[in-house]
């Protein structure tokens, strides 16, 4: 299947509210508490690709920046990552999967840091990877840790369910998806949310440049001028 690699910077910030939880319910309604919480609990995500693990880490992050709280994020392409500030709100650490030796070395300070602060207050650590606590690469002390409190396993979305949020989003955008449209586009392309809801942006702007209506000639016309 083909994946589109789009850099349009159409698509809504991401927000727990915008997230379908599908089979996902617990996982984004123990988010939530988290967010309430004057204690929250260490909490691991993970999944495969397209699951929504950092769709979510970007809600938490967007949500508590709203609130004017600070955060720490750590991603494996974060290039410097600063230290620990005792400002900060939260530790969000995603795809920790492919943390190098460097970056393992700044999540276990963030994260000893986070729990056992000079300050007294503990912060909450929020962390995502492919693979479930125990069997990450990772240096002993971090896998640990990460497993030391709430682990959801986050379910990619089945087609019903990627059904119902792209009409969801192209109703929201004024656009009519017709099912010959919808069977398209996921027996076409990959179906992980984060890559259909490209394909939908892109295609809600092509068809407003050039004033037709949507369906899969015009789908066709777009990917041939990308």
């Amino acid at each position: 299947m083909k994946q589109l690699a789009l850099d349009l910077g159409l698509a809504p910030p991401p927000s727990l509210a915008q997230f379908h939880a599908g089979p996902n319910a617990a996982a984004l309604q123990h988010l939530r508490l988290m967010l309430a919480s004057a204690a929250p609990v260490p909490t691991y995500l993970w999944g495969e690709a397209g699951s929504g693990k950092t769709h979510l880490l970007q809600a938490v992050r967007a949500d508590l920046q709203g609130r004017g709280a600070s955060v720490g994020w750590l991603a494996a392409d974060t290039a410097a990552p600063p230290a620990f500030d005792e400002g900060w709100a939260a530790v969000l650490l995603d795809d920790v999967h492919a943390y190098d030796s460097a970056r393992q070395a700044v999540a276990f300070n963030w994260f000893v840091n986070a729990l056992h602060p000079a300050s007294g207050h503990p912060r909450w650590v929020l962390a995502a990877g492919a693979l479930p606590p125990a069997d990450l690469p990772l240096r002993e002390d971090l896998r640990s840790r990460l497993g030391w409190g709430h682990v959801f396993q986050l379910q990619p979305l089945g087609e019903a369910d990627c059904r119902a949020v792209l009409r969801a989003q192209a109703a929201a955008r004024g656009i009519r998806l017709s099912e010959e449209v919808l069977d398209f586009m996921l027996q076409r392309f990959s179906r992980d949310l984060g890559s259909l809801m490209q394909l939908l942006d892109a295609l809600d702007t092509f068809a407003l440049r050039t004033q037709r209506a949507v369906t899969i000639p015009l789908l066709k016309t777009m990917l041939e001028a990308l």
